[in-house]
């Protein structure tokens, strides 16, 4: 999973200024789409299954701090490919629906791994050059109070500190909150950390979700220093979340019950 880089201003201006809501119900199912019986089939397996009989104990903490309806972005840290799939499993443990959408690099979006991430709401972007039709869509999908992932901080880091997040999540954010009035978005902080560095068999999970960043509130002034702003509180609520992860000793971990 990938984190948008920051786009030109023209593609700012662009995003600021994206079609309407009817213009944008035409378009996307060509981009990214959930599969009405694939998804329920993997996410079923994943919670029932695949994550209870890999890791040990996983204690979800902040459940409240998901809203179940409106247009948000979940920003994770990132730690491990199992982060794709705990965060779904936190996101219905939760009670928000199962219809998430990823953002991913365009090499994981390839192949027969590609057929199954597009059909799981996955959707492509080149990190190093993204496109401006590929930005046009994330604003699409929270105009249609979907849920994104983005992974602010880009690439996998397994010290588990928080490294420098990229500014595209924020603009992207703040853009979709410009293209409608009172639209809502929010950005959900969570911390994933691990008991163990490169988690295998037994590993235990803490998930920690942070209250929730209303975009509105930077909504104001240039997009550029707004930008800016949000990302070095969301920078500073990511800090925060994993220091006090990294206080609470394995043994205190409690299971979240299969709902």
């Amino acid at each position: 999973m990938m984190d948008i880089h920051s786009a030109t201003p023209t593609s700012e201006q662009k995003l600021a200024n994206t079609r309407s809501h009817n213009q944008v119900a035409n378009t996307t199912s060509d981009t990214s789409r959930v599969s009405a019986w694939l998804a329920p089939l993997a996410y079923l397996l994943g919670r029932y299954f695949l994550i209870p009989s890999f890791f040990g104990h996983i204690q979800i903490i902040g459940e409240e701090n998901i809203p179940e309806t409106g247009p948000m972005i979940l920003a994770p840290t990132h730690r491990a490919r199992w982060d794709a799939l705990l965060v779904p499993y936190a996101a219905i443990a939760c009670h928000r629906k199962n219809d998430l959408r990823f953002m991913v690099t365009s090499s994981e979006c390839k192949g027969l791994q590609g057929w199954f991430v597009r059909r799981l709401g996955g959707f492509p972007v080149d990190p190093k050059h993204p496109s401006i039709t590929t930005l046009r869509h994330g604003v699409d999908l929270l105009q249609q109070k979907k849920t994104l992932v983005i992974f602010p901080e880009g690439g996998i880091y397994r010290d588990g500190e928080v490294h420098p997040l990229k500014p595209g999540i924020a603009r992207l954010a703040l853009s979709a909150e410009a293209s409608q009035p009172d639209l809502g978005v929010k950005i959900i902080p969570i911390s994933i950390n691990y008991s163990q560095s490169y988690p295998n068999w037994g590993t235990d999970v803490i998930i920690h979700i942070g209250s929730p960043i209303t975009v509105a509130d930077y909504n104001h002034g240039s997009l550029k220093q707004n930008a800016k702003s949000l990302t070095s509180d969301l920078t500073k609520v990511l800090q925060q979340l994993s220091h006090q992860e990294t206080e609470i000793p394995n043994h205190t971990f409690a299971e979240i019950p299969n709902l």
